[in-house]
């Protein structure tokens, strides 16, 4: 045991105790993205944006690389509406704090929604 005196103030630790503590910070990411690595995938962003690109790298804290990504333009009278345009973006680190939505690109089609009621006319 160390003893450290400071302004005021004395700390006390143990040899090994530090590296306890950095096992202890370690986090486990929640999803298990490896699956979809070299994978076209698609992204929703807080805000509305949208991307799709080939999943590359990503972190536990789902930062991600995504490489040939093209964003879908929104519709400038709607903002929740996606229009047919699309703007190339390259290669795109996209922030893990602003990821919404992972989901594979193949497989991902629109369904109209089941819980607006229909009515007769």
């Amino acid at each position: 045991m160390a003893v450290r005196e400071g302004l005021n103030c004395t700390v006390l630790y143990r040899p090994g105790q530090r590296d306890r503590d950095k096992e202890k910070k370690k986090k486990e990411s929640i999803l298990d993205l490896s699956k979809y690595i070299d994978k076209t995938i698609r992204v929703k962003f807080q805000g509305g944006r949208e991307a799709s690109g080939i999943l590359k790298g990503f972190d536990p804290l789902l930062n991600l690389v995504l490489d040939g990504t093209i964003e879908y333009v929104r519709d400038p009278d709607d903002q929740y509406k996606l229009t047919e345009d699309t703007r190339q973006l390259g290669l795109v680190v996209c922030r893990g704090t602003s990821v919404v939505l992972i989901c594979p690109q193949d497989g991902m089609e629109a369904i109209p929604n089941p819980f607006i009621q229909q009515q007769d006319g």
